[in-house]
């Protein structure tokens, strides 16, 4: 059962949803609260009088065991033994499923993350887009939607001209292949470096060629493109990220003209200072441009060609940009553009906004070849994850594979742990600690599970009745807002939610941990506590996975 959605069904009250029954401060005051501060516009009231006023006409049954009010909130206690009862019961027979459900069942959801550069390096500042979207990607899909995960590429633009001016220039295939996706970006860097006006020309000239489909400049950028593709699939393959399409910008460029065509006829589509804008300053925006003065077109031009082709293929119920905020206003007005184009379907579109990472000695220009790899952030935090787990268990085996584990574990982690809107300074230390809020501390609570449920022999059985004392009621509760939690991250857009919520999860467990016997418990008190183990390692690899975290068995 989702307490949360019992309590609001049974309130019946208008714009009120389960996200917004939350666990109280203090559990002693219940084990579910409604703030009432929403209310008071539509009751006219106090939120202390609405909070009074629901608590006298709600009747507790055989669920709910008591309703108070108290400072404009109404706190509900839950019948123990019927709390305990169900939620053990769902965790242990759903196991990996637990949290699942079919409520997106019938409706498609896109999403648009990491779209990485062709001929670019994939680099620290690409980290959020892509952890962001792919745990997006795998929470739809655990609540039921079908989900298209697609790699918006950006594969078009004169920095191709550059790069093929460049390797004419100095570039040889053998070293190319050899260096990939590191040699290409030196050449791009070179270019920027020596480039005068007439290098400038000439990269102009190549991407003529590139549109004017030369076979020679389109068979280099094909080339560029494939080794751009060979490597960050290595990335996308550690961080446990999928996606169903990469039709980048290149693929809309033939179906940018109806999308015009469309404009001019309904009107939209003005002349200014020789280029092309759809007006907006009636909705408080600067104009929209969608053809430069010489014809080229922007990124608004395609975006809106790709937003109009995403509906008429995949018909999608939702379709998210997980994008970083520096874009807000590019978003607003090409959503707005489709919304005055008569395209009733542009209230489905969600600029999902996240902040930056940096690392804690500065800012990044891939122009100027000052660029933090990815791979490099990776493979540091593998290697001293390895150090911290051979310093901590020099005899654990498979040493190496689980520091591979918990390395790529603290990178994705530190990334989705605070809310998506805020900057992130990674520090390697930070999350790498086993103490505090970070995957790591998560995965060892994991493996202590393990290693209890192991040392049982896991030959206990959950007792039909038994009152459960504060340690245990307090991981009970936790356990059972999963469901939700997880409807909460994909209805707020917000993978932070379950990052918090495992790392809230593994310190109740410690605590029960450290305060109640359990191998040495005897009788039912065992049983159950074993059962609360099983319960709580279930459910922190759930979470887990739905980051793109795994879960080492021992660390």
């Amino acid at each position: 059962m989702d307490y949360r959605e019992y309590i609001v069904n049974k309130l019946n009250l208008e714009n009120i949803t389960a996200a917004d029954v939350a666990l109280p401060p203090n559990s002693q005051m219940g084990d579910y609260a409604l703030p009432c501060f929403k209310l008071a516009k539509a009751f006219r009231k106090s939120p202390v009088a609405i909070a009074e006023e629901l608590k006298n006409s709600f009747v507790c049954d055989e669920v709910i065991s008591e309703v108070s009010a108290v400072n404009g909130y109404l706190n509900f206690k839950i019948n123990k033994m019927g709390l305990v009862s169900s939620v053990l019961n769902r965790v242990l027979s759903e196991g990996d499923c637990y949290g699942s459900s079919d409520v997106g069942k019938g409706k498609t959801v896109c999403v648009e993350y990491s779209s990485v550069n062709v001929a670019k390096p994939f680099h620290i500042g690409h980290l959020s887009t892509t952890v962001i979207g792919g745990a997006l990607y795998k929470i739809y899909k655990f609540l039921g939607y079908n989900v298209v995960g697609i790699n918006h590429l950006g594969d078009y633009g004169t920095q191709f001209g550059k790069l093929i001016s460049a390797y004419k220039r100095w570039g040889n295939r053998e070293e190319v292949d050899k260096g990939g996706i590191h040699a290409i970006n030196e050449l791009y860097v070179r270019f920027n470096k020596e480039a005068d006006e007439l290098m400038e020309q000439e990269a102009r000239n190549y991407f003529r060629l590139i549109e004017s489909g030369d076979r020679e400049a389109n068979e280099l950028f094909e080339w560029f493109k494939e080794l751009t593709i060979d490597y960050v699939n290595t990335i996308y393959e550690k961080l446990n990220i999928t996606f169903d399409s990469y039709a980048g910008e290149r693929f809309y460029i033939d179906k940018m003209q109806p999308v015009i065509d469309e404009l001019k006829e309904k009107g939209l589509l003005k002349e200014s200072e020789g280029a092309q804008i759809v007006d907006l300053e009636p909705y408080g925006m600067p104009p929209c441009l969608v053809l430069r003065s010489d014809g080229a077109s922007l990124y608004a031009t395609r975006d809106l060609a790709a937003a109009i082709y995403r509906k008429n293929t995949y018909n999608f119920y939702k379709c998210l940009y997980v994008v970083a905020y520096q874009q807000n206003l590019h978003f607003k007005q090409f959503f707005k553009v489709l919304e005055l184009m008569g395209k009733d379907w542009a209230k489905d579109l969600v600029h999902v906004a996240y902040g930056m990472v940096s690392l804690e000695d500065g800012a990044m220009s891939t122009r100027n070849g000052r660029v933090v790899w990815l791979e490099d952030v990776i493979n540091k935090c593998v290697e001293k994850a390895y150090a911290v787990i051979d310093e901590k268990n020099s005899a654990l085996e498979n040493k190496r594979q689980i520091a591979e584990t918990v390395g790529l574990g603290a990178v994705i982690f530190g990334a989705l742990y605070n809310n998506k809107i805020k900057d992130v300074t990674f520090s390697y230390d930070k999350v790498l600690s086993f103490d505090g809020e970070t995957s790591v501390y998560v995965q060892y609570t994991c493996a202590r599970a393990n290693s209890v449920l192991e040392k049982s022999g896991k030959s206990f059985a959950l007792p039909e009745k038994y009152e459960p004392n504060a340690q245990e009621y307090e991981v009970i509760k936790q356990l059972s807002t999963f469901p939700q939690t997880i409807k909460d991250a994909a209805e707020k857009y917000e993978p932070s939610l379950i990052a918090r919520y495992a790392v809230d999860l593994a310190q109740k467990y410690n605590k029960f941990y450290i305060d109640c016997k359990i191998l040495s418990a005897e009788g039912e008190t065992k049983h159950f506590r074993l059962s609360l183990t099983e319960a709580v390692h279930v459910t922190l690899k759930n979470a887990l996975s739905l980051l793109g975290i795994g879960a080492p068995e021992k660390m």
